[in-house]
């Protein structure tokens, strides 16, 4: 196994909507499901999280007095089938805009329901801390924790 393979992470989590609603609900409602306590990098206490919808849109997180705080780009919007962003949170849990890891989001049919497949990818990018960073994302408490929610909103 090649060491970018090693150094990603892949989760998937079948949501009870079609895929229209499925990628409606992660990348427009993102705010809405997103778990902001433990998941929020802002100076202040988070009010949204925004997905632009178009690729070259900002990913950011909006803060009760109005601040933003950077979390990456968009690369790639494609409704309902797949969106592609570009991580740029260092491990120190603040924005770098040196850093580009990408989570690709994809949403396959299957009946009424909607497969959800993410892969964050590019951990090498984190140097030293790959491994390290790469077990959060891969814990209960990372991408698993974060589909979850959005799984209860999606449903």
């Amino acid at each position: 196994m090649n060491q970018a393979a090693e150094l990603s992470v892949r989760k998937t989590i079948t949501v009870q909507a079609f895929p229209e609603r499925a990628f409606e609900v992660f990348a427009e409602q993102i705010g809405s499901w997103w778990p902001f306590a433990g998941k929020s990098i802002g100076t202040a206490e988070a009010e949204t999280a925004v997905l632009e919808p178009h690729a070259g849109g900002r990913w950011f997180e909006r803060g009760v007095d109005g601040s933003e705080c950077e979390w990456g780009r968009v690369l790639a919007y494609e409704p309902p089938a797949r969106l592609l962003l570009d991580w740029q949170i260092g491990a120190d849990w603040r924005y770098d805009p040196a850093l580009h890891t990408e989570v690709e989001v994809r949403f396959i049919a299957e009946g009424d329901a909607t497969r959800v497949e993410l892969e964050h990818r590019g951990l090498d990018a984190f140097g030293e801390q790959a491994g390290q960073m790469q077990a959060i994302f891969d814990s209960p408490e990372g991408w698993g924790e974060i589909l979850d929610a959005y799984a209860d909103v999606a449903a």
